[in-house]
């Protein structure tokens, strides 16, 4: 860990990619591509194109959850009359790290197939001076909830800052958010803010199938993400903590916590689900359920 001095933390160094290749196509032009496509091929049709603030995007394989991840995304770019500064995600962590801490990044940039995506050295340096941020560059090691929206993030903001923030599903969580905007007004910056999460994990590979598999697994692991949903589209930064610690219905709670406090900070007054689906109903669609995972596009303004 490293705390500021009198004159700021100083960022150095490029992350080099942990999940490139899995999550998401490691080589620069099949990458580039892709982003490029999902992002352009994002289904717009219905949606209701506002000044969003910010929103809820999934984090799993680009094959899964890419196209939910871009729509969020264009749906805010469709909105703003011009792209934002800074793109601030808070994620979700997966790795063996426990904080109760909002953990920045270290380093001067995230590299990327075909390209680095330099860090909001600024607001870091703001937000280091937080009792509520510190700089630890541990937390991002090896993680993937911030690392696999960023081809899309840059192609639909290719002259972004980015602003990595891995934090706790703490009940405070909120408190995050409402420090990151109040950092953003203070440096007259216009920013977004993303949550990076997942929702219900059901089925025997993750020790979790109330209600066996099957259909009526299925039915129940959907049932179960819409109480999450529900607290999202009620702005209820203060209870999503709280409902997914009962439920088990986001490995981000901390994360959407942050994003709606965050929103409603910079005026946000209402939220919005663009779409709701699970891995099964995504890539095996004709199979029985069995292990699935829940993922949501949703934008708050």
């Amino acid at each position: 860990m490293t705390r500021p001095n009198s004159l700021g933390p100083v960022l150095s160094g490029v992350r080099r990619p942990a999940v490139a290749g899995r999550f998401y196509p490691a080589d620069p032009i099949a990458c580039n591509e892709a982003a490029e496509g999902l992002v352009r091929g994002a289904d717009l049709t219905g949606v209701e194109i506002g000044p969003w603030l910010g929103g809820v995007v999934p984090h799993a394989g680009w094959v899964y959850s890419g196209a939910i991840a871009a729509q969020t995304l264009a749906a805010i770019a469709a909105g703003r009359a011009a792209p934002p500064d800074v793109v601030v995600i808070f994620g979700a962590i997966h790795t063996p790290w426990r904080i109760d801490f909002a953990a920045l990044d270290v380093h001067a940039a995230w590299r990327l197939p075909g390209g680095d995506c330099p860090l909001a050295a600024e607001l870091t340096r703001v937000l280091a001076d937080s009792p509520a941020y510190r700089l630890d560059g541990r937390p991002h090691e090896g993680e993937h909830a911030v690392e696999v929206e960023l081809p899309l993030v840059r192609a639909v903001w290719p002259k972004a800052t980015l602003l990595p923030v891995e934090l706790p599903p703490v009940e405070s969580a909120g408190q995050f958010g409402i420090v990151a905007a109040a950092a953003v007004r203070s440096l007259g910056k216009s920013a977004v803010f993303l949550a990076s999460s997942d929702l219900t994990h059901y089925g025997p590979a993750y020790g979790f199938a109330p209600a066996g598999v099957g259909p009526d697994g299925l039915k129940w692991a959907i049932d179960n993400d819409r109480r999450l949903l529900n607290r999202v589209l009620d702005l209820d930064a203060a209870g999503v903590v709280g409902e997914a610690r009962r439920h088990y219905n986001a490995c981000g709670p901390g994360a959407i916590a942050a994003m709606l406090a965050a929103c409603q900070a910079m005026g946000a007054s209402r939220a919005r689900l663009i779409r709701h689906t699970t891995s099964h109903q995504v890539a095996q669609p004709e199979a029985e359920p069995v292990n699935l995972v829940g993922y949501a596009s949703a934008v708050v303004g």
